[in-house]
């Protein structure tokens, strides 16, 4: 089973010029999204991740909208995004004109960028999100089951600079708690005490610790609200 990327890296300036986003409300102490249905969204045959992530954001929407990949293969071929993409660049084409399915449109709101090294933000940026976030993704091979299973575990990563695909942070807790939440377990080298993220990535929503996250990701957005149907 393929498991491909498509991210680009988002231009410096471009991550410069973009709006911060600011604590909202009362972000509670663990939060996670897991929607009933996941899927690759063609992120198995296409290097289609930046558009994958979209559908996922919108299987989180309450009631879950499931996006079918014919749906998904449409629109990132139109906007010439089906393989590889600037993830700004998807988030205001999904702005302005996202998914068309079913006779409603699923857009986004306008997108700011997170600073994904500040818990406190990240959290309530999550709880507020999902998160889409640009990440190196070679460690990720090793630890993501195949074929595609929930509860998977991400620790120990080394600094890769390499941004090369787009996943979505959905949830925050201790390892003990967001295992509980994905009907895994936590591996007995681990402390179930951890503080860790939920992330959807290749069908599938696994753990990473914080350092681990920390050192793949190259940048970070949110979508306010992270859904809007027309």
């Amino acid at each position: 089973m393929a498991r491909l990327r498509g991210a680009l890296p988002a231009p410096r300036h471009v991550l410069a010029a973009a709006m911060p986003h600011q604590i909202v409300g009362e972000t509670p102490a663990q939060f996670i999204r897991i929607p009933s249905r996941l899927s690759f969204w063609l992120n198995d045959v296409d290097g289609d991740c930046v558009t994958a992530e979209e559908a996922f954001v919108k299987a989180c929407h309450k009631p879950e909208i499931f996006i079918t990949d014919a749906t998904v293969q449409s629109w990132a071929e139109a906007r010439g995004v089906l393989n590889a993409a600037f993830l700004p660049d998807v988030l205001w084409m999904m702005h302005k004109h996202g998914f068309y399915q079913n006779g409603h449109f699923y857009d986004n709101g306008g997108p700011s960028s997170v600073d994904w090294t500040n818990k406190a933000v990240l959290e309530n940026a999550i709880w507020t999100g999902p998160v889409k976030i640009g990440v190196a993704a070679d460690q990720f091979e090793n630890v993501v089951p195949v074929p595609p299973m929930n509860g998977w575990f991400a620790t120990g990563f080394t600094k890769d600079w390499k941004e090369d695909h787009c996943t979505s942070l959905c949830g925050f807790g201790s390892f003990a708690w967001l295992a509980e939440q994905l009907g895994s377990t936590v591996p007995v080298e681990l402390d179930g005490a951890t503080s860790g993220l939920a992330m959807f990535t290749w069908s599938s929503i696994g753990i990473i610790d914080w350092p681990s996250m920390q050192a793949v990701t190259g940048e970070a957005w949110v979508r306010n609200p992270s859904t809007v149907v027309k």
